[in-house]
């Protein structure tokens, strides 16, 4: 038998590499994320991270804890150009920076992206000031997203909340259900409303609130996902995903 040697040929172009940090619990992100890049030309990886329930923020930043071994493990030794932290009060609860610093350390040239502050982004980038906030939290959890957003500068003219506890819950949260609470949203005084919690259900549904309510609708998926294209330029040919992306 002959054995012949035979030299590869590599690839030269190569797409920009997208890392999301999932919460173990989330059933929504991912699905989100696929929906808007499936035509682009990204390589998408996915690490789930341990979630500690009921959603507290003592519990969101020790889950925080490991999100330098969770970036580590998405294309270990690889480069990522961009890695998303999938958790809104999560963020806020540990902070940016802490955040920041951690994905860092495990991908040092890889830009950082999170729910709040992709939010914060899109509210400022759409010129919107007057809020009205919905989330699936607990009263408490609730409260301090609200603060947060108060603390960047925005008036708060309303604000609802499920009180919903464990993040596996919001992920059951029916859909339809969601559209007919969110389309009666008091939305007196506000420039747009923001929805938060990258589990909920509300990306498939923001085109047709927006239409319903005539108003700009974001969510924590849609400006996540936004903010990440940003960032890896390929925020182009985005349609049916609400106003931010046109």
């Amino acid at each position: 038998m002959n054995s012949t040697k035979i030299e590869p040929k590599y690839i030269s172009k190569s797409n920009p590499r997208v890392g999301l940090i999932a919460l173990a619990s989330d059933f929504m992100i991912e699905r989100d994320f696929i929906n808007v890049i499936k035509d682009k030309e990204i390589d998408f990886f996915v690490n789930r991270i341990e979630c500690f329930n009921p959603l507290t923020k003592e519990n969101l930043i020790k889950m925080s804890d490991k999100v330098t071994d969770v970036a580590k493990d998405i294309l270990p030794d690889q480069d990522i150009d961009c890695v998303v932290y999938g958790c809104t009060s999560g963020t806020i609860a540990a902070g940016y920076n802490s955040i920041k610093q951690k994905v860092k350390a495990a991908k040092p040239m890889a830009q950082v992206t999170t729910p709040s502050t992709a939010a914060i982004k899109a509210l400022n980038k759409l010129n919107i000031k007057k809020l009205s906030l919905f989330t699936p939290y607990s009263k408490k959890l609730n409260d301090e997203v609200l603060e947060y957003f108060k603390s960047e500068g925005f008036e708060i003219t309303s604000n609802s909340y499920f009180d919903i506890e464990a993040d596996y819950d919001i992920g059951k949260v029916d859909q339809n259900y969601l559209y007919d609470v969110l389309s009666k949203i008091d939305l007196n005084g506000s420039d747009a409303l923001f929805v938060s919690c990258t589990a909920l259900p509300v990306l498939p549904i923001i085109d047709k609130l927006e239409k319903k309510l005539n108003t700009t609708v974001l969510s924590s998926n849609q400006a996540l996902i936004w903010d990440t294209l940003v960032q890896i330029n390929k925020n182009n040919l985005v349609e049916g995903f609400g106003k931010l992306f046109r």
